[in-house]
């Protein structure tokens, strides 16, 4: 409140009549953006464990802290848990999954083999698929990247994870530009190893 009015009425009164030291309020102000910088962060590992309870409800504390460590963020596991029963969060006990009868129909060598430079445009492609959150929902993006530039030269979204969305990203980026000479890069997933993507 002192900082918000401090224009207006002037530090010397506003400290007098709240009865807060100098010292104080100016400690106080060489600490904010320490503060601000910690809450930014809280913010951004809520909004990922929230993306991440979405799409793997059977997750409790110990694996969410993996998940967010491999998506970049490193937090502790006691701040981990706090933050699942600020929000709720509670892990969904597993059934015993089936055995998956599913096989990839098409699997291809590593052309690229981690040589992510391209000395042209539409040489080397990359395609993968990621969410997007704002908190409460979330969509999935699919892109393909060209490593020439990292220009974007398709993107789709969709609230499935399934060969349809790798598809019309695709099909977007044939439409756009000659693609006879391209490497198309994946991870291989079980999208980016059907008959469908690779027809």
């Amino acid at each position: 409140m002192i900082d918000e009015l401090r224009c207006s009425h002037g530090i010397t009164r506003l400290l007098s009549i709240t009865g807060i030291p100098r010292s104080s309020y100016y400690k106080w102000r060489a600490t904010q953006p320490q503060r601000d910088a910690i809450q930014d962060r809280e913010r951004e590992s809520k909004e990922h464990m929230m993306a991440i309870h979405f799409t793997n409800r059977e997750f409790g504390y110990p694996r969410m802290t993996t998940a967010l460590c491999e998506a970049g963020l490193n937090v502790n596991h006691k701040k981990v848990w706090r933050i699942t029963r600020e929000l709720s969060i509670q892990s969904v006990i597993r059934k015993k999954p089936k055995k998956s009868s599913y096989t990839p129909s098409v699997i291809y060598s590593n052309r690229l083999k981690r040589q992510f430079h391209a000395t042209a445009p539409q040489q080397k492609m990359v395609t993968d698929i990621t969410y997007i959150s704002n908190g409460s929902t979330f969509v999935y993006l699919s892109v393909i990247q060209d490593l020439f530039n990292n220009e974007i030269v398709a993107w789709q979204l969709s609230k499935r994870n399934d060969v349809q969305l790798v598809l019309d990203t695709v099909e977007q980026w044939t439409q756009k530009r000659g693609v006879s000479e391209a490497v198309l890069h994946s991870d291989q997933g079980f999208q980016y190893t059907s008959q469908a993507y690779n027809s």
